[in-house]
């Protein structure tokens, strides 16, 4: 199963595109930063993570303001071009 939940705030937002079949698209980065526990010790997490909306999800995406905190919901894929995974976002909440 490839699912990632993540709370983050959007730190970066390209302007809304339009793939060739005339779909709205949004790149964007996201960062996250918590504590959690790993082998029984406290460690602080931060992770910049690049980030990919399409349709109608792109469309309010970009409507929301640079620094907002959300919960994304979604799959990794490295593009065809790329080495590194780009987080797609299917779905959004206020965090």
């Amino acid at each position: 199963m490839n699912q990632l939940v993540l709370s983050a705030r959007i730190a970066q937002a390209g302007t809304l595109r339009y793939t060739p079949a005339g779909l709205p698209a949004l790149d964007f980065s996201l960062e996250h930063e918590s504590e959690l526990s790993e082998a029984g010790q406290a460690r602080q997490v931060k992770v910049a993570v690049k980030a990919v909306a399409f349709g109608a999800v792109a469309e309010t995406l970009g409507r929301q303001p640079i620094g907002s905190s959300w919960n994304f919901t979604g799959f990794l894929a490295t593009p065809r071009n790329g080495k590194h995974p780009v987080f797609h976002i299917q779905s959004f909440v206020q965090d």
